[in-house]
């Protein structure tokens, strides 16, 4: 996929000279070379390790504040609005990504087909499988071949802008065309991309992500953006005391009106996580996209080019590992990585230099 005629955040919406250097030593990030899974996890920012150890202090100390709690769950989701490219009304906070698809899957016809991606996460894939006692059809095809394998009968087309298992990043805008054609929606996993490629939620109808990977927050936050004018398709499933405006207002049964905007798909939020998904949004919310995902890309590729690989567009670097021979040599030469369908995997982010792919060819004998 080309990012650079992908539709951008408002984060991206600066000037077209070159991009702003990262102050990556003032995120204070502590890892030692050699962890090169951002794929898997993020890894904290100083800030965020400190909100967390906050937390527990203030809950030890009897000084949790829960309308305080709520006030950092609204900068969150402001920081994500801003980070994804929405309007803050468009954003609804939940604790896991498969709960959220849960949301969206309410919104497929009785009897209507989905189209996956083979081989995509479970969590993207499995709550659209649990349609089928309504005969709604799940129908899988790879991720190259979507736009292509669209039809009219197809009510929702769902995928990750970058795979999982491989670090294939989706061509978002054909596919995106071609579910217009066709009258589908569209459901984007931005779980490992948002944070390193600068394609924010605005394309698509919804989207979902979880936070706790490229964005570096802590796990247990996770969001959905929902395209103005398709609130009223989706049921919310989980409504509760926190799916309205004023939560405060409705936490008991006499009155308990949802929100106007995506907040009706609101969960109670995961209160330990919040500060440091708050420091953590908050400071991938100041970057300048750009810079971020030449730095990843950068460093993907010059792992790639001491793997014998041809250049690539995606900050996940996979090659083939059926007995996880390359993933023992990477271990035991002190870089964390990690196995994925068959393939060795790492991926480059923030914290990682150049002496990361030093360590790397030191680890394989290159």
């Amino acid at each position: 996929m080309n990012t650079a005629s992908a539709a951008q955040s408002p984060a991206d919406s600066r000037s077209a000279a070159q991009p702003a250097p990262l102050p990556i030593a003032e995120l204070g990030f502590s890892a030692p070379p050699g962890y090169l899974s951002a794929c898997t996890a993020g890894l904290p920012t100083a800030a965020t390790a400190a909100a967390m150890r906050g937390f527990i202090d203030d809950w030890a100390a009897g000084r949790a504040d829960a309308r305080a709690l709520g006030g950092q769950a609204e900068r969150c989701r402001e920081h994500y609005a801003r980070l994804a490219g929405v309007a803050v009304d468009r954003v609804a906070l939940g604790s896991q990504a498969s709960q959220l698809v849960s949301v969206v899957a309410s919104s497929v016809p009785d009897g209507a087909e989905v189209l996956c991606a083979a081989g995509d996460f479970a969590s993207l894939a499995h709550p659209l499988e649990q349609l089928a006692h309504r005969g709604v059809r799940v129908r899988y095809a790879p991720v190259s071949r979507l736009a292509e394998e669209l039809r009219t009968d197809t009510a929702l087309v769902a995928f990750s802008l970058v795979q999982s298992a491989t670090g294939e990043v989706a061509d978002a805008e054909a596919i995106r065309a071609a579910a217009e054609q066709v009258g589908a929606r569209t459901l984007v996993d931005l779980t490992q991309s948002l944070g390193w490629l600068p394609v924010g939620a605005d394309p698509f109808d919804f989207t979902v992500c979880h936070a706790y990977k490229w964005l570096c927050a802590p796990r247990g936050t996770a969001f959905l953006t929902v395209r103005a004018g398709l609130d009223e398709q989706l049921v919310p499933l989980a409504a509760g005391w926190y799916s309205a405006d004023d939560v405060w207002s409705s936490c008991y049964t006499d009155h308990m009106p949802l929100a106007a905007g995506a907040g009706r798909f609101d969960v109670s939020p995961a209160w330990p996580a919040l500060g440091g998904t708050e420091a953590a949004l908050g400071a991938l919310a100041a970057l300048d996209p750009r810079a971020v995902h030449a730095h990843d890309l950068e460093l993907a590729n010059a792992a790639r080019e001491v793997l014998d690989l041809p250049a690539g567009d995606s900050a996940i670097v996979t090659w083939a590992d059926p007995d996880g021979t390359a993933l023992a040599a990477l271990t035991a030469g002190g870089i964390t990585a990690s196995g994925r369908a068959g393939n060795a995997r790492i991926a480059f982010h923030l914290w990682n230099t150049a002496d990361d792919v030093e360590l790397l060819a030191r680890a394989l004998g290159r």
